[in-house]
């Protein structure tokens, strides 16, 4: 497979067709200003580079110079950006994790769904050669746990946004992270039993369960 083509499918993996990333978010997980679009061009480039390169060998293999070549990014260029390849690793799935964390408040989304579950499970089942590659890393914990606070922080916005009660803050801190943390257990229940289930029927369950914890 040619560099090119890697990175088409690395993008591909990456990012749901025609979805929009609501903005950077910083290492404390808290929104930041979006940057330019020359900056989201060079980070861009570097993460669909690294992405790339994980489909064909360990994170922990790659080197910097590989993503620089792949990317056609120069090396100061690149430590502007990022401490080293680990900063660009955790850049790759905070970008990731924020667009499907916040997707549905993004989209005015009508629903009363608190998480993108169809097309979440649908993306990581699509992108079952990167998850393997997590796993082979040992990163997978890692990811669910930095998804976890994602996705809570999501669910939180989403709840307020429908306002099904009328909870104090730490209740609804509390019932997110539960939440999130039930979403990201059946992923991995889905992708152990080989995802029969399709994803749309994922989602169903997912909030009937939700709904039902509601009452």
């Amino acid at each position: 497979m040619s560099g090119k083509e890697r990175l088409a499918l690395a993008k591909g993996l990456k990012e749901p067709h025609g979805a929009k990333v609501p903005g950077q978010p910083g290492r404390n997980g808290k929104q930041q200003r979006r940057p330019d679009r020359r900056v989201r061009q060079t980070r861009g480039r570097l993460h669909d580079a690294l992405v790339a390169l994980m489909l064909d060998k360990p994170v922990d293999e790659i080197t910097v110079q590989e993503v620089l070549d792949l990317a056609s990014v120069g090396r100061a260029t690149f430590y502007f950006h990022y401490r080293d390849k680990d900063d660009l690793f955790l850049s790759v799935l905070e970008d990731g994790l924020e667009m499907w964390s916040t997707v549905l408040s993004a989209e005015q989304e009508k629903s009363r769904r608190v998480a993108p579950v169809a097309e979440f499970f649908a993306h990581v089942g699509s992108a079952r050669k990167l998850y393997r590659a997590l796993v082979d890393c040992g990163r997978i914990q890692a990811f669910f746990d930095l998804a976890q606070g994602y996705f809570a922080r999501g669910i939180a916005r989403r709840l307020q946004e429908m306002g099904p009660a009328n909870l104090a803050q730490r209740g609804l801190d509390a019932r997110s992270h539960a939440i999130a943390g039930n979403l990201l257990s059946l992923l991995k229940w889905w992708l152990d039993q080989g995802a029969k289930e399709s994803p749309k029927a994922m989602d169903e369950l997912f909030h009937r369960l939700v709904w039902n914890g509601m009452r």
